[in-house]
């Protein structure tokens, strides 16, 4: 599979027509592959936590999650297909994985928020296989946690997707892998907010420009005002480094 490398973090060059045969192999194999999605912030965090961009250049699959970082690409002559936004991708995602009988268990998000997403993807999508889903709120190690991944094995889903918020999510990943009883895991974000319907989705035409950003910061202004107003400008200020220096 072609990958392109920005600011040290190698992305795939991938669909969604890619990621679901890709899925399918990765189901077949049974290795509890890794489908992580690279956006900015992601980038960003890339630069300055070592441990989490070796947890993205060590996934089995890196997608590209936003507009933003499709054009960085293109400054550094790298070319992506369309992005793969996750809370865009997740219904499709879901038909997917009910049409190949794959089985898929939520984590993540406070418990009244997973149990109206678990609600909506049983009306939406009735032959998807919910094996499980459980609340994001518990202690990430110890009795707590260890009881969280016995659940998660004796459910024996296909498909794990882990809502923590980035970077909580992929650490989370990374020190339970092993022992998980999984065949793919994708770190999924705020995606259960988004499933739950207790976060509105950016409009079409806001989401065709690659503006669910500037949504997302209307919505929620305190928290991910220097996500967006700061990280965002950063980002670009590092591509074009790199750029120029790749240049000279």
């Amino acid at each position: 599979m072609p990958k392109g490398k920005i600011l040290g973090v190698w992305l795939d060059v991938i669909d969604r027509s890619g990621l679901h045969d890709a899925i399918v192999s990765s189901v077949s194999g049974g290795g509890g592959d890794v489908y992580a999605y690279a956006n900015i912030h992601a980038i960003n965090l890339a630069q300055k936590l070592p441990r989490f961009k070796t947890f993205l250049n060590d996934a089995h699959v890196v997608y590209c999650d936003g507009e933003g970082v499709r054009l960085g690409a293109w400054l550094l002559g790298l070319r992506f297909p369309p992005r793969v936004v996750l809370t865009y991708w997740a219904w499709e995602l879901c038909a997917f994985c009910a049409e190949k009988g794959f089985s898929v268990f939520f984590l993540g998000a406070p418990e009244n928020v997973i149990g109206l997403a678990v609600d909506r993807a049983r009306r939406k999508i009735p032959k998807l296989k919910i094996a499980g889903w459980h609340h994001g709120y518990f202690t990430k190690n110890g009795p707590e946690n260890d009881a969280i991944v016995a659940r998660i094995n004796a459910a024996d889903p296909d498909i794990l997707l882990v809502g923590f918020g980035m970077p909580a999510q992929e650490y989370w990943i990374d020190e339970n892998r092993a022992r998980m009883k999984v065949r793919v895991i994708l770190p999924a974000g705020s995606l259960f907010d988004y499933m739950s319907g207790t976060k509105n989705i950016a409009p079409a035409w806001m989401a065709n420009h690659g503006l669910e950003w500037v949504y997302r910061l209307f919505q929620e202004p305190g928290r991910l005002w220097k996500r967006y107003l700061i990280g965002n400008p950063a980002f670009f200020l590092r591509v074009l480094s790199q750029a120029v220096h790749k240049r000279e």
